[in-house]
């Protein structure tokens, strides 16, 4: 009996003994293997405030149409540290969503290729191997789809500072009357001027669209029965009757083609900043009643959006 029970003892002892093993193994696996994960240079560092939906859109967008390594820095982790981080992480590219994240991409060492987007419009830089997609709509690609879809309208008034007309190509249709304001007062003033157009195209200016002005505006486009073509969501949501905004998905493809040709050699100072080739359609269409404008089937099945 004495015997047998040394041998159970022994046998039990021996069992826990390999369990214990197994599990020794498995942890120190499932931790090697994660920390050569994480410690693996990548090719690719995005930038982001991964809090904000465009971010992730984005990012979602560039992984389809990039194959390689890439890691995500919030700007808050990279500022004053960026040149340090790229240089451990062996990076070649960098993209930048965003003013904070580009000035800090700015002052990496020119062979680290700086792709830029979530910039309303390109901004004057000297830094070589660097391109972009801005935010802004082109005005043609506003006037384009009023001339397909809504003929009534025969001409657009363009309000905006003289360096959104010139970077949008403001004055070079003829469908369109461009006018350059300085301030928001004068932009306030110059729409309450405008009689002839059939629609009041506004620009995307920080430093004119207060909210001020865009109640003042937006009043005096519903007295005058002159619909305006705003800049986002919200603004028709207030009462714009359309506009065109930048898709993130969209942009994040192109930004994940442009990374992969910098990968392969291609600087990227030789190729020019660009808008979005593809852009979400918002309509309101209690102003477009309003106002006498009918909206044809085919462009409300185009719209991401219909308000009311």
């Amino acid at each position: 009996m004495k015997d047998f029970i040394i041998r159970q003892y022994s046998a039990c002892k021996s069992g826990k003994y390999l369990l214990f093993l197994f599990v020794f193994i498995f942890i120190a696996a499932y931790v090697m293997f994660f920390s050569v994960s994480f410690c693996e240079s990548a090719d690719v560092i995005i930038i982001g405030d991964t809090q904000l939906r465009p971010v992730n859109e984005i990012i979602s967008g560039i992984r389809e149409n990039l194959d390689s390594i890439l890691k995500i820095y919030l700007p808050s982790d990279v500022k004053g540290r960026l040149n340090g981080i790229a240089a451990r992480e062996e990076a070649r590219v960098v993209i930048a969503l965003g003013r904070d994240a580009l000035e800090e991409s700015l002052k990496l060492p020119s062979s680290i290729a700086v792709i830029y987007d979530l910039v309303i419009t390109p901004p004057e830089i000297d830094r070589p191997n660097t391109t972009g997609i801005y935010m802004a709509t082109p005005v043609k690609e506003y006037v384009d789809l009023i001339k397909s879809y809504l003929p009534q309208i025969r001409r657009i008034a363009v309000v905006g500072s003289h360096g959104l007309m010139r970077i949008l190509d403001g004055t070079a249709n003829p469908h369109v009357s461009a006018y350059s304001v300085r301030n928001s007062f004068e932009f306030v003033h110059t729409v309450k001027q405008v009689d002839s157009a059939g629609a009041i195209l506004l620009l995307p200016d920080v430093g004119l669209l207060t909210d001020t002005a865009i109640e003042e505006v937006f009043l005096a486009s519903f007295r005058k029965n002159i619909p305006i073509l705003g800049i986002s969501e919200k603004h028709v949501k207030h009462g714009a009757l359309l506009a065109l905004t930048f898709n993130p998905a969209n942009v994040g493809r192109h930004l994940g083609e442009k990374a992969a040709r910098a990968l392969k050699g291609v600087d990227m100072g030789t190729i020019p900043p660009s808008p979005s080739n593809e852009f979400d359609l918002y309509i309101n269409t209690n102003t477009a009643r309003r106002m006498g404008i009918h909206i044809p089937a085919e462009l409300l099945r185009k719209a991401k959006r219909i308000y009311p």
